[in-house]
């Protein structure tokens, strides 16, 4: 089976959304479009609602949604899969929900990694072919979408019950790719709990682990005949608050031999191309020498340095949260950054308790 892994997708710009409307695929993807030929799945990370909802649900970050239009062009495009595993598909409620749900049902396009509550969500998705069964399994960190015992949600990452989903799976299938939604954003390394997880993913039986969500290419690893990707970057998300966002990694997989390459994509200001030239040559540059650096332990260099320039990020939020005078929003902040896996690493490298300082002993 010939599949094909994409990363981040939003159409974020009015002008984008516009071209989305008109159905215009040659703008958005230019000649990334042959990446699409002769494949058998299609993945993408659907990192919005597709709805025409207004009403947002309260958080900290932009609520992001699609045009109607956008699941029609995904399928013309040749998606077949959408993971709605992450922190914005939930962005406009449950109603914006059952809109997306609907425009990808309408499209002729599945989707993984929702449900009506914890256990519903946990249900993968295996496609089958020629008598191949490859399961993908869509997980998040715990920010704002992730489901719960008694409501609706994404797909959480749990470091038990995943792993038990992946050794289950792998029983039954020929191949698991697990879509993980998650890592600090603009991080180009991983945290040590992030390789830890991803890690025991793939012992548990996951052959391939894509991270998504940084928004920025990290590093890869082969790992005990698994592969990870510890951040893919943006396929499709067409913005530019940070410099690592216009770049990007497509994946393509080949279920029978196991062979996976990464293809660098180019963001421009109104869609994707294939990364070329001096640009196609930077991009796989700095993805080998951060890759490398994961063989000789120097990545964890880049982790803490990374920590180091979000300090006062961090330790503002500490500081207006819990007093008197604190809103709702202070307090609300503080425990966002708590219950969110990727910036609870962040806390434990800057603010280190006194047994992780070997000068103590």
């Amino acid at each position: 089976m010939k599949a094909l892994l994409l990363g981040d997708f939003c159409p974020m710009s009015e002008r984008v959304k516009e071209l989305y409307r008109q159905g215009d695929l040659e703008t958005l993807f230019g000649d990334s479009l042959t990446l699409f030929e002769g494949k058998d799945l299609v993945a993408i990370n659907l990192e919005c609602a597709i709805t025409d909802q207004n009403t947002a649900i309260i958080k900290h970050g932009p609520n992001l949604k699609a045009p109607v239009e956008t699941a029609d062009m995904l399928k013309k495009l040749g998606v077949t899969l959408c993971g709605l595993s992450n922190n914005h598909v939930f962005d406009f409620g449950a109603p914006g929900v059952a809109d997306t749900l609907e425009a990808l049902d309408r499209a002729g396009i599945d989707s993984t990694g929702f449900g009506e509550n914890y256990q519903d969500s946990r249900r993968d998705y295996v496609v089958e072919k020629d008598g191949e069964r490859v399961a993908v399994i869509a997980v998040c960190e715990h920010e704002y979408s992730y489901a719960k015992e008694d409501r609706m949600g994404s797909r959480p990452f749990d470091e038990f019950d995943t792993v038990e989903d992946i050794r289950k799976a792998k029983a039954v299938c020929d191949r698991v790719i697990v879509m993980y939604h998650g890592g600090k954003e603009h991080c180009r390394y991983p945290s040590p709990r992030l390789m830890r997880a991803c890690r025991a993913m793939v012992r548990a039986g996951a052959d391939v682990v894509l991270c998504q969500h940084t928004h920025c290419i990290s590093c890869y690893e082969a790992y005990e005949g698994g592969h990870i990707l510890y951040g893919q970057g943006n396929t499709h998300f067409v913005w530019s608050p940070a410099p690592c966002w216009d770049s990007g990694l497509a994946i393509t997989f080949d279920t029978k031999t196991g062979k996976i390459q990464f293809v660098p994509l180019s963001v421009g200001e109104c869609g994707i191309s294939l990364a070329k030239g001096e640009t196609k040559d930077a991009i796989m540059r700095g993805f080998h020498e951060r890759s490398e650096s994961l063989l000789d332990g120097s990545w964890i260099q880049g982790w803490r340095e990374f920590c180091a320039s979000e300090e006062n990020r961090y330790r503002s939020a500490v500081g207006a949260a819990g007093r008197p005078e604190s809103t709702e929003a202070d307090n609300r902040l503080f425990a966002h950054y708590l219950d969110c896996e990727a910036h609870l690493d962040v806390f434990r490298e800057l603010f280190r308790t006194c047994h992780m300082d070997d000068k103590n002993y």
